[in-house]
């Protein structure tokens, strides 16, 4: 992390080209809206309330915990591509020991 509280995080899109992205941690963003922010595919139809599963990914390291709460386990049980590592990135908010985060984004069939 940065003296002025940016960390890395690298996406990893659904071609496998990785992304190396800075991202400000005093602003309560969080995977989705990074994503969007760097015009990723990302659709975070539900606008980040657990919702939709649009903007799932794959945690790829143990930078953030792979427990979800009880709206995104909910969403994941109806949601296609899940896998162990399953998050919604709306449900991760960016914070100073995320630094070295690694994503992948899920297969997603609007894209």
């Amino acid at each position: 992390m940065t003296e002025d509280g940016i960390i890395q995080v690298t996406v990893i899109d659904r071609e496998g080209v990785e992304h190396v992205l800075e991202a400000p941690t005093d602003m309560n963003m969080n995977i989705m809206e990074l994503c969007k922010s760097y015009e990723l595919p990302v659709l975070g139809t539900c606008g980040g309330m657990a919702m939709c599963a649009s903007c799932q990914i794959y945690v790829e390291n143990d930078k953030v915990s792979l427990e979800r709460n009880d709206d995104e386990q909910a969403m994941l049980d109806e949601a296609w591509y899940v896998e162990d590592n399953s998050r919604l990135g709306c449900q991760i908010h960016l914070a100073p020991e995320h630094d070295g985060l690694v994503v992948r984004l899920a297969p997603s069939d609007d894209f």
